[in-house]
């Protein structure tokens, strides 16, 4: 596998901001930032996001850098509003949104990373170009708009039902 220190805890962290988000998906419909689970998800995202600079398998900044950029260019918007724009219904679909779209596009280079080492000696994929790849991408890619939707859906029922001024 051949991971550097710096490897190995941007793994840890990515992990955990992993099951942060699945856990405020599952419990909420959405990463919130109220709960554990969405300030897990965000502190080990931006963490991750950073310790990702430090990383590269080829030298000097790729696509997964730029990845990284605008992961936390994402996140940082959506704490804003979450911060800033508290007491905003429009807000919150941006919030959820941005926070899903980070979330995403943190999988990307996550199944690519995967997929390519796992399991040793033998890993599901070759390089980025192997069909498995694409596929699981373009699966998660349906996933996050359907659960934009949903989202969306599940944001207008709880903006109805709440007093937050109308924007």
């Amino acid at each position: 596998m051949g991971l550097s220190g710096l490897g190995i805890f941007h793994t840890i962290i990515g992990v955990a901001s992993i099951v942060g988000a699945l856990v405020g998906f599952i419990r909420y419909g959405k990463i919130s930032l109220k709960e554990l689970s969405g300030k897990i998800y965000f502190y080990g995202t931006l963490i991750t996001s950073i310790t990702a600079l430090g990383i590269s398998k080829h030298g000097g900044f790729n696509p997964g850098h730029a990845f990284s950029v605008f992961i936390i260019l994402l996140i940082a918007v959506a704490y804003f509003l979450f911060l800033k724009m508290e007491n905003s219904k429009r807000a919150r679909y941006f919030e959820n949104f941005l926070l899903s779209f980070s979330f995403f596009l943190s999988l990307v280079p996550t199944v690519n990373e995967t997929f390519t080492r796992v399991p040793l000696g033998h890993p599901l994929a070759k390089d980025i170009n192997d069909p498995l790849i694409g596929k699981t991408l373009l699966f998660l890619l349906i996933l996050f708009m359907a659960g934009s939707v949903y989202q969306y859906f599940n944001q207008k029922k709880v903006n109805k039902t709440t007093s937050l001024y109308l924007d």
